[in-house]
């Protein structure tokens, strides 16, 4: 993978041409998903880092996070990638931008819960259920948790959209075969509308609340 000095480019750039290197693909996501950027880095101090794959892999997701001696990692994988933006199929075209955002927002509650050493870690106190595998459990619950994150940012930063975004969300995480560790509508449905979420709580505390409600159905 080739690292790029990517962040303080495009939250500067206003134009493509600021962004040469990049594809247009990775341009338009990025841009997207910069207020989201700004946030984590800015407000709050993020270890993260942007990553350009120079070709996907067979089954590689258009965006990834992954985490490295103490840094966060946010991975593109969209260069021959024909499935890049399969996701976004069924989305109107001035809508993407909104979901784009959102997916951003998701892979920032995943470095959250890296940086605070709780990753794949359950509350104080749970009684923890041996009914299901335990890799598969752990990924759908940080799945869970991040998805929670998006809605929430949704919430707070584009509250009249909410209902788009989850109602999308519910059809991507339906599920499937395909979905497996990914099936979280078990968390989406203790956000049915952005009214479930609590304002006076920071972002992470009004998904964790939220999260820890799904963890008691989630055995």
């Amino acid at each position: 993978m080739i690292k790029r000095t990517l962040l303080p480019l495009l939250l500067l750039a206003s134009s493509l041409a600021s962004a040469a290197e990049l594809t247009e693909m990775e341009v338009r996501w990025l841009k997207a998903g910069s207020a989201v950027l700004a946030y984590a880095k800015q407000e709050l101090k993020l270890p993260l880092d942007i990553t350009v794959q120079p070709q996907a892999r067979a089954n590689d997701v258009p965006l990834a996070l992954g985490y490295d001696n103490g840094r966060c990692k946010l991975v593109l994988s969209m260069r021959g990638n024909p499935a890049a933006e399969d996701i976004l199929n069924n989305v109107p075209p001035e809508q993407r931008p909104l979901m784009i955002e959102a997916m951003v927002a998701h892979e920032i509650g995943h470095c959250w819960r890296y940086v605070q050493g709780e990753w794949h870690v359950v509350p104080s106190g749970f009684e923890e259920s041996q009914q299901q595998p335990a890799a598969l459990r752990d990924t759908r619950r940080e799945e869970g948790y991040a998805d929670l994150v998006a809605l929430a940012w949704v919430q707070q930063r584009h509250p009249d959209q909410y209902a788009t975004v989850a109602s999308w969300m519910q059809q991507v995480r339906a599920p499937s075969p395909a979905a497996g560790s990914h099936s979280t509508l078990v968390w989406l449905q203790q956000a049915p509308t952005g009214a479930a979420f609590d304002p006076s709580l920071p972002l992470f505390g009004q998904a964790d609340r939220l999260w820890r409600q799904g963890l008691l159905l989630d055995h």
